[in-house]
This record gives structure tokens, sequence and C-alpha cells, in this order.
């Protein structure tokens, strides 16, 4: 089932709007745009908080607001909608519990018994230690030092908001500062992890010696995609809440263990959880000796107030993670990845019986990854999100793995952000699944969906005065035939003022995706924004090449062993294809893409046959033996590449053939490298290597380097530098002649 008059309703919404429309987006526009962040719903199912970011370009930074938005009774169908959307909106008008918040995080509902209440991480004052005249250590805050001392240090804490007035209560003290906040079903607990110090440093090592600058290094993952190891591990604490709302003194749940709850570098707080009692905490863990070359990972469950860790899921040896109890708390559930090393396996859904401790694979025969399993209120089903033909949906199945089936449709991406039940006007209880829902015209809202009916609702509009003065782009879906006879889907996002008809030309973009296992889904990015490229007045093709998920574990599977094989034949394939299209001008067409997308950009420099007039790579990866002894988690090359370049050669093979420094000598279009100092999986001395091909082949080249950016670019401003440069170089070479 699918909404093939999706387009036809974005259709009629431009070209009903087009005429009062000022004005288009653009890189500074891009940061004018809110972003909504953590969102909860009550426990009692009446209302939803939530986080919404903001930024000022000129400040280079941004703040955080927490409000707060009651839920409709009833998913009404109303013909007020967002533009970009097609669900009705029933937005209500939100209350500002705290505004302009510098970072504000991790927000969730306490059911205390002095009633419901917010928990959230923000920024704490915290006292520090000077040293005194006479050689002794003092405490000092910023009020009581005016003779010019240091400044007080800012850590985050936890804080407690009542939802209905009065002011916020810190309720930890923490030095070293929190993160990843959760509170327990019971109401009296809060569980956080802390950095604590393990490793010692040169200057420990070598008292004599506190100014050196050294590291002494014995094994892998001495850095991980951004930073340094820290000689700390994220640790999982838990205190106590007694009525009064004064939390106890933490204790580490993972004290002497050498090891970090949630995972590094992406995890969070979805990677552990209490049990409904609070007895119990289930959290994930890595526990190998060889953590850059294995992916496996375990469940464990302790006894929240501390106690030995039992592992849920001995001899699994992929990912196993995201643990989560049923209401009644007899099973937890968790998703699991089957192969050892391979880091985007088809991610199953499995529960444990507590009391038979007995595993049982709920997702059974269903060929697509999931995320997000969330439990019904009565254990007898799960909902999930999972990649599907370029969108993203929602999906229920019963704890047993009968009935699966698709709750959304249309051209979108939904993820489950949380779930509650309320009572129908018959009296009966109906589950609500709270959504995160986006597409390549806007970016994430907050909507829900009444399970029994299917009625989809948006809730929130942060956007709103934006998108109320933009001409938007087109979105349509087009398939081509790739070499092996395969159809190849692609998203083709039009400019606002494209005409069909017209004897017009087009400039296009090839857009070519990372991962490399990554669907082109309805995502909305702040730096490879199709909406903002087709503005500019580019035609975008996306392809869905072999190897992302969505569209099978075959299609998905391709790309290990063959990174320069059919994937990069279903990317010319589909490129030749559009530019069949007479509205296409040939001529200016270019290649663009990040992370395994820099390494197609790469590749098809050297074997494009004169199809691309230029060509932009970020943070590609561009000699694959020099790669393999640079990055931190070799898991990921050992799968894709199988093994080492030295190991066989059957590996050693592969990465001469598919290297794409190996391809140097047919260089000649023109070429961005775009690269980040901090990126530790790509590291930069692979821009740099690319660089340097394209300034010895002759080839025109600019290589824009930010030094205090990793994979991908964070900063406002550089955000923007990105942005005009990106523009700046695709206009030189491909602005269409009429």
């Amino acid at each position: 089932m699918r909404w093939h008059n999706c387009l036809f309703i974005i259709c009629v919404l431009i070209t009903s709007t087009t005429s009062v429309f000022a004005e288009r987006l653009t890189p500074e526009r891009l940061w004018d745009l809110k972003r909504i962040g953590d969102a909860v719903i009550s426990p009692d199912g009446t209302q939803v908080a939530y986080l919404v970011t903001q930024y000022d370009l000129s400040e280079n930074q941004g703040t955080t607001s927490l409000l707060l938005q009651k839920l409709p009774r009833e998913l009404e169908t109303t013909e007020k909608k967002s533009i970009g959307f097609d669900t009705p909106l029933l937005q209500s008008a939100p209350t500002v519990l705290l505004e302009d918040v510098k970072g504000l995080h991790s927000l969730n509902w306490l059911n205390h018994v002095s009633g419901q209440k917010l928990v959230y991480i923000a920024p704490a004052e915290m006292k520090i230690e000077q040293k005194s005249e006479d050689g002794d250590s003092e405490e000092i805050n910023k009020e009581d030092d005016e003779n010019g001392g240091e400044e007080v240090e800012e850590k985050p804490q936890a804080w407690l908001l009542s939802f209905n007035g009065g002011e916020p209560t810190q309720l930890t003290t923490i030095s070293e500062g929190i993160s990843n906040l959760k509170t327990s079903p019971s109401g009296d607990a809060i569980a956080f992890t802390v950095d604590v110090k393990m490793d010692q440093e040169v200057s420990e090592i070598y008292a004599d010696l506190p100014k050196a600058d050294a590291r002494i290094i014995d094994s892998l993952l001495y850095r991980h995609w951004n930073q340094w190891h820290d000689y700390a591990y994220s640790h999982l604490h838990v205190a106590t809440i007694n009525a009064e709302g004064v939390a106890s003194e933490a204790i580490d749940l993972m004290a002497s263990l050498k090891a970090d709850c949630p995972l590094p570098p992406f995890g969070g707080s979805e990677q552990f959880n209490f049990s409904p009692d609070g007895k119990q905490i289930a959290l994930t863990l890595k526990l190998v000796n060889h953590p850059a070359q294995s992916t496996d990972s375990n469940v464990y469950v302790v006894e929240t107030f501390g106690g030995k860790l039992k592992n849920l899921t001995p001899g699994m040896p992929g990912y196993d993670m995201n643990p989560v109890y049923s209401s009644d708390g007899k099973f937890i559930a968790f998703h699991s990845m089957e192969r050892a090393g391979f880091e985007s396996d088809r991610n199953r859904i499995f529960t444990y019986d507590r009391e038979n401790e007995t595993l049982f694979e709920v997702t059974e025969g269903f060929d697509q990854t999931t995320h997000n399993a969330t439990w019904s209120d009565d254990g007898n089903e799960f909902f999930f999100d999972s990649e599907s033909q370029g969108t993203h949906q929602v999906y229920q199945v019963g704890a047993n793995g009968q009935k699966k089936q698709q709750l959304t449709d249309g051209w979108f991406n939904f993820s489950i952000v949380d779930t509650t039940s309320n009572l129908d006007t018959n009296g009966g209880s109906n589950t609500r699944l709270l959504l995160r829902q986006q597409s390549m015209l806007r970016p994430a809202e907050l909507a829900l969906l009444d399970v029994k009916t299917k009625k989809l609702v948006t809730l929130t509009d942060v956007n709103q005065n934006v998108y109320q003065n933009l001409e938007l782009p087109r979105i349509e879906e087009r398939f081509f035939t790739a070499s092996d006879g395969k159809q190849i889907q692609n998203w083709v996002i039009l400019p606002p003022d494209y005409d069909a008809d017209s004897n017009k030309k087009w400039p296009m973009l090839t857009y070519c995706q990372g991962g490399p296992q990554g669907q082109i889904g309805q995502w909305f990015s702040y730096r490879w924004n199709f909406h903002l490229m087709a503005s500019k007045g580019y035609v975008v093709l996306a392809v869905n090449r072999r190897g992302l998920p969505g569209f099978g574990r075959q299609w998905n599977d391709q790309i290990s062993g063959d990174w320069g094989g059919q994937a990069m034949q279903d990317i010319l394939a589909a490129t030749d294809g559009m530019i069949a299209d007479p509205t296409i001008d040939r001529q200016r067409v270019a290649a663009i893409g990040a992370s395994f997308g820099g390494y197609t950009v790469y590749w098809l420099m050297g074997n494009h046959e004169s199809r691309f007039c230029s060509m932009i790579s970020h943070c590609g990866v561009f000699n694959l033996e020099s790669m393999y002894g640079s990055t931190e988690e070799l898991f990921f090359v050992n799968w894709d590449l199988g093994g080492p370049y030295w190991k066989n050669e059957t590996a050693a093979s592969k990465y001469k053939l598919f290297s794409p420094h190996r391809f140097v000598g047919n260089w000649k279009t023109p070429l961005l490298v775009i690269h980040g100092e901090k990126d530790f999986r790509v590291p930069i001395t692979q821009g740099m290597e690319a660089f340097t091909a394209a300034q010895v082949q002759g080839a025109p080249s600019r290589f824009l380097y930010f030094p205090e950016e990793g994979h991908w670019v964070q900063s406002p401003q550089n955000g923007v530098v990105w942005g005009r440069v990106f523009f700046d170089w695709l206009d030189r070479y491909c602005k269409s002649p009429n």
C-alpha cells in the first residue's frame, strides 16, 4: 500500500500558494529552522513535553526551550495542514516552561509521589578547587571569587521541574557531570551515566614530568569517530529520589569495569531501561578483548542498587542492544543482529522470558531491519519502525510473531518516539504512538497515530513562520533499470519553478549515498539538503543503489565485498536514465556525496567516462589500504572488504580493484574536497591524498578544510561556510547557460 496521490497533494499545495511565496531556502535560512529534540508523553497520557532548539548564527550556538502541549482526546480530521505535510494539523497552543537554555537535553517524566514532574539535564554551576597561598585547597564559587580567580565550572546535572509552576530544583551534584538521564517507572529513582576516569595519563605515570605531552597506547580504539580516548569510561549510575524530591548519592552499577554504557559513539539512554517495579535495570555492554574488531555487544541485567551483572545473550555474536521491559515485567525485548562484525545486519526483535530464561525472535521472516521496538501496554504486541522503499514506516506485530501489519504510509519518514493509551468514546483503551515525521521538504515535527483507526495527525508546527514564505521544490519517484536488469528506485527533487513542458534545460546533481548501508529516505538533512539544492536551481537525482536497506536483505547485503562493483553501476545507470530526460542538460551534471558517497565520487572521478562536469567529495575514502591502517572500527572494513589487505589474495585483489587511488591516472574532472580534522572514521589524510592527486593531475580542485569538525560539520557558521563553498563550486561548472 502506497499513497500514490502524495505527489499530487504536494503539487496542488505548491500551485495554490506559489503566488504569495517570496523566498527560497538558503544555507543561512537553513539555520533559522527550529529543531525538535526529546519528546515524552506524560504518565497520564494527557500531554506531551518536548524540546525545541533554535540557533543564533551570529553567536554560532543554539539554545533550547521546553514546551508542554495538551494531547487531543480524539484525533479529528481537519482541513488545516502544515505546509509540506499532508496530515491534518491539530496544533494546540503550547506552554513554554523553560526558554532559551544552553545545553538542555535528556527530557523525562517522573511519576513522583508528589505528582507528575519533568526531569532533564542542564548545566549547573559547580564549585571548583583553587590553591590558596599556603598551598591548601579551598572551594570557591563565582559569587565568592571577588579577586579574579578561576571561573566557576558548569557541568550538566539533573533537574526537577513541576509542569504547573515553580522553579527547577537541582537533583544531582556530580563533579564530572552526567549524561543519558532516565527515570524509573516506580517514580523513586533516576539513572544516568558518568564518565569515570580509570586509565592513567603520561603525567600520572611519570609524576616528575607534569608537563609531558604524550600518549602511551597499547590497544586499538584509542580514538573514536571524532575524539581521542579520554582515559574515562561511561558508567551507569542510579540515585533514589525521596518524597521531598531530594536525590541520594549516586551508585555506580559498573564499578571497576572498563566498559561503556551506552556504547560509543552514538548510543544514548535507549541502551538501558528500568523494570516496571524499578528493582532491576537492563543495559547494553560490549565486553570483548578486541572491541575495534568486534560488534559483539550483549544485554545484561543488574539489580537497581548494585550487584552482579547477568548476561542474557551469551553466544549471540552481533549487536544486541536497547532492552525494554514489558509492562508486566515478564519479558525483556531487545534488538539483535545475527552476524558477527556486520554493523548493518538485519536488526531483529527478540524477547527474553525472565522466568524461563528463553529467547524468541518476534520478527522471524520479516525481510527488513527494525528500529525503536516498543511494547503495547498489554504486552501482546510490538510497534517498531523500518526502512521501506525509500521511506521509513511504522509497523505492528504480535509478541508471538504473528499478524504483522504496516500502520503508516506515504512519502515520509516516521520514527517512534513514545507510546500511550487513552480511553476511547466507548470506554475502551486504545494505543497511540507519538511519532517524529519528516520529509525532504520539511524537518521533523511531532505527530500522533491512533493504532486502531490508523488516523494520523500532526501535533507541532514549529517552523510555520519560515515555511509560509518559502517556495517548495517538488518530489518525484522514478525507477531506472540496472545493468543486471533489476529496478533501481530513485528520488528526483525538482526546482520550484521546474516546468517539464518548457524548453529550458536544467543542471543535475547525482547524489551518492553514504553508509555504505543507509537508505535514501524522506529525511531532512542540514547539509545534504535536497530541498536546498533544488531551491538553488538544480534537479537532484538520489539513487537508492545496491547496498541500501528498505529493499530486502539481499539488496542491502550486496554492497559488502563489492564496493566498486554493482553499486557503482547502479549509480551510472540511474544517471544515464535521468539525463535521457529532455529537460536535463547532460553537459551540466555533477556527482556529489559524503563518506561512502565521498568514496563513490572519488571512484567515479576515474570511471565516469565524461558523464560529469564536476565533483564534490565530503570525508570520502580515497585509498583503501591507507584507510585500513588509520581508521578505528576495524570490524567495518573487515566485513565489507574481507579483512586486511595483506590477509590473502582475495582481500588484496578487492583493495586493488575497488580503491579510487588506482584510477587517478584518469582524473581530470573539477573536484572539491571537503574534510574535517577530527574525522577519525575516514581520517583527514584521505582528503589530503585526494586533493594532492587532483592537483598533480592538473584537475581543477579545491580543498575545504575544517580543523575543528569531524565526519559531520556541526557548527552553525561552519555549516554556512560549507553551503556557500558547496554551491559556489557547483555554480562554476554547472550553471545552466539558458
